[in-house]
């Protein structure tokens, strides 16, 4: 669309979906099995029973994550049981796992780069935030041989060059981070105490902790980044349904035919008449973190009309922010003074001014609201020396809209 050739991209940056799981053969480059996705519950059974064993505080003074089937690790160990070559293809050393990253870089090097970055890694379950490296503890916990890891590198590094093959010319990959991690980075959240959420299928509340790791009962604690040497930590609350809530309305309930449509709706009714939506459609995440709830829609009269449920759900998604950001100052993190905001859902005018009065925070929506997509772009600039540092970032950053309440 840009009518640009590939030898006129300085460097590429790579953000993806964090804990979906794919495993291949490192001679072949076949994927021995499908990927299986971050909401994908198959290794429930393995997590359940290595808690009642007793493994949680550990692997979660190792991690900063919950002992959960959300994260990579029960995926792996799940193929190595149920598809008899990958155990093979393992014992042989053959056998190679990635986060979407690390897989899209070794098939765009044609093989000759399987590397991840810090972030990505972080969400494993099988690497020490603390040592920033793999542990063996937690590989020897599931049953996993070392060998299959990609490399652990920074975020704004040398994971090698796209080969010309593909779009007519070598292009440098300097850049990847997680989604959420590229988010924040996106929202220029530098400085110990900022936060973003990021409003998609499901939101995502990080707030820098600087370079220490402040372990949270109900909260993640994870790698926010690090560049050139610099680490930064953060807690993270996931709300697993967001936007999917209105996409469950617009296409199984046919309550509108663009999701574009709730903010009328919204405002159409004077408040939510009474009906409140629990969007707990795959489970309720941070901080409850009960995988078995399943959704509610309470209060509902004869008065009831489909605007009173719209309303309903995007509020739903405002106070469980407001949870999250409750549960962070109570497990120690700085007060949040203001919230950036980004995805699509922050389009909606309505819903970031209702964000506002429930978290009683100025909410900050800035001019670029894909800012993960953005984030990996700045990474890959800092990677090739574009940008020489992050001072130089944070002076891109530019607000669009803050949105406040008359009593703040």
């Amino acid at each position: 669309q840009a009518k640009i050739e590939a030898n006129s991209i300085a460097a590429l940056g790579i953000t993806n979906q964090r804990e979906t799981t794919v495993l291949w053969d490192g001679n072949t480059g076949e994927v021995i099995y499908r990927a299986i996705v971050w909401q994908d519950r198959r290794g429930a059974p393995l997590t359940e029973r290595l808690k009642a064993e007793g493994y949680e505080p550990t692997v979660k003074a190792k991690t900063g994550l919950l002992l959960d089937s959300y994260f990579c690790a029960s995926k792996i160990h799940w193929v190595l049981q149920n598809i008899p070559r990958a155990k093979q293809l393992m014992a042989d050393k053959r056998l190679r796992f990635g986060t979407i990253d690390a897989f899209l870089i070794w098939r765009l090097t044609k093989g000759r780069v399987h590397a991840t970055d810090i972030t990505n890694a972080s969400r494993t379950l099988l690497f020490n935030i603390h040592t920033q490296a793999w542990d063996q503890d937690l590989l020897a916990l599931f049953e996993i041989d070392p060998s299959i890891l990609p490399k652990v590198q920074e975020c704004a590094a040398d994971f090698g060059d796209i080969d010309a093959e593909f779009l007519g010319s070598s292009i440098p990959i300097r850049g990847v981070a997680g989604d959420q991690q590229a988010a924040t980075i996106g929202q220029c959240c530098f400085e110990p105490g900022m936060a973003k959420c990021t409003y998609g299928t499901g939101a995502f509340l990080m707030q820098n902790t600087g370079n220490q790791v402040i372990p949270s009962e109900q909260l993640l604690s994870t790698v926010l980044y690090k560049i050139k040497g610099e680490i930064a930590y953060a807690l993270e609350g996931s709300i697993f349904v967001a936007g999917a809530a209105i996409q469950w309305l617009r296409d199984q309930l046919h309550f509108f035919k663009d999701s574009a449509e709730t903010e009328h709706l919204a405002t159409e009714v004077a408040d939510n008449g009474g009906v409140y939506f629990v969007t707990a459609l795959t489970g309720l995440g941070a901080p409850y973190w009960k995988p078995n709830a399943r959704g509610a829609i309470l209060g509902l009269t004869r008065d009831t009309r489909s605007a009173h449920i719209t309303r309903a759900a995007l509020e739903a998604v405002c106070y469980q922010t407001r949870a999250l950001l409750e549960a962070m100052k109570k497990e120690g993190a700085s007060a949040c003074h203001h919230l950036r905001v980004d995805g699509g859902m922050v389009a909606n005018d309505w819903l970031c001014q209702f964000l506002a009065e429930q978290l009683r925070v100025p909410i900050e929506r800035p001019k670029i609201i894909e800012t993960t997509a953005l984030g990996a772009a700045l990474l890959a600039g800092l990677g090739i020396g574009w940008y020489e540092s992050l001072a130089s970032v944070r002076k891109l950053y530019h607000s669009q809209r803050v949105f406040t309440t008359k009593n703040l």
